[in-house]
């Protein structure tokens, strides 16, 4: 009875080691003897108890690392990343999955190699470029790195997706010295930008003003020649007035001067009621009086003559 329940109790832990899981996104490598047998994929597995053995499981699902090294470049500048390594297993292939379980004895080596051959191909590119390109080579740099290794990843059974630098620092007396750099640059570029508004400014307010002065003197040049002009009438409708007076008072036979005089006092007249209290000195005399009626009468004989004259009317 009791070799019964021991014989049941050891088929029962045969076929218990017989079934074997293997979780989504990895797989499982079997080994018979230390030598490659074959791979067990996701989900519930049969193998041979005691003969076959997992030698390793092996994830092919997409890993991540951080790195932060150091380079030098041509012009000898410590030039600081820090960058993001994203990389998986290349396929889910039999040979793939040989290289990834047999090419490194552990995975503290493998991740030794690939940290040492990034930054080698990084170091490499950067020993070529001088201090001041390698803030613009960013994704130059990701190029080289992916080309260089790629192939090589491909013999471990690895592929590498992608590469990202997040930070290109340099050492303290560069990054002062840059930051001086684009201070002085800011200054320069915000200085010549006043400078050219202050030039427009300068320019669109010298043709305002050029265009103010151009339009005040076309009018006060037109308002002159209106006013001109109102003289002109003025006077010739005076002359005309005047004329028409003086054959009046020669068809009434009456002395001329008498216009001359109504002329006169109505001039003094205008002078007394507009001139708001300012003194007028008239001379009174005579002979003052005589003399300004004959220059009345000279302008009016000419006035009349000029109207007469048929060249005048023509």
């Amino acid at each position: 009875m009791i070799g019964g329940s021991i014989f049941f109790f050891i088929i029962l832990v045969i076929i218990m080691m017989s079934f074997v899981s293997v979780q989504q996104g990895n797989v499982a490598v079997v080994t018979v003897f230390g030598k490659f047998r074959r791979i067990l994929r996701p989900g519930l597995n049969m193998k041979l108890p005691f003969i076959e053995v997992i030698f390793k499981r092996i994830s092919y699902q997409n890993r991540s690392m951080e790195l932060k090294f150091q380079a030098i470049s041509q012009d000898q500048a410590n030039v600081y990343f820090t960058a993001m390594l994203l990389y998986s297993v290349l396929n889910e292939e039999t040979e793939t999955i040989q290289n990834v379980a047999f090419k490194f004895m552990d995975e503290r080596s493998f991740m030794q190699a690939l940290i040492r051959s990034v930054e080698g191909a990084v170091r490499a590119f950067v020993a070529t470029k001088r201090q001041s390109e390698i803030l613009l080579l960013r994704t130059e740099i990701i190029h080289h790195v992916k080309e260089q290794l790629d192939k090589q990843l491909e013999t471990w059974g690895y592929h590498l997706m992608d590469l990202q630098i997040n930070d290109i620092s340099f050492d303290e007396d560069i990054m002062k010295s840059m930051s001086r750099v684009v201070a002085s640059n800011n200054l320069k570029a915000a200085a010549e930008n006043e400078g050219q508004a202050l030039l427009i400014t300068k320019t669109k307010g010298a043709e305002a003003e050029g265009n103010a002065i151009k339009i005040s003197a076309d009018a006060e040049r037109t308002a002159a020649q209106m006013r001109g002009q109102g003289v002109a009438l003025f006077r010739e409708e005076v002359a005309r007035g005047m004329a028409s007076a003086a054959k009046e008072m020669e068809t009434a036979n009456l002395d001329a001067s008498y216009i001359l005089f109504s002329m006169w006092t109505d001039a003094i007249k205008h002078f007394a009621e507009y001139g708001k209290g300012n003194t007028i000195f008239l001379d009174g005399s005579a002979d003052n009086y005589k003399r300004t009626m004959q220059q009345l009468l000279s302008t009016l004989q000419g006035f009349d003559a000029g109207i007469e004259d048929p060249k005048n009317k023509k």
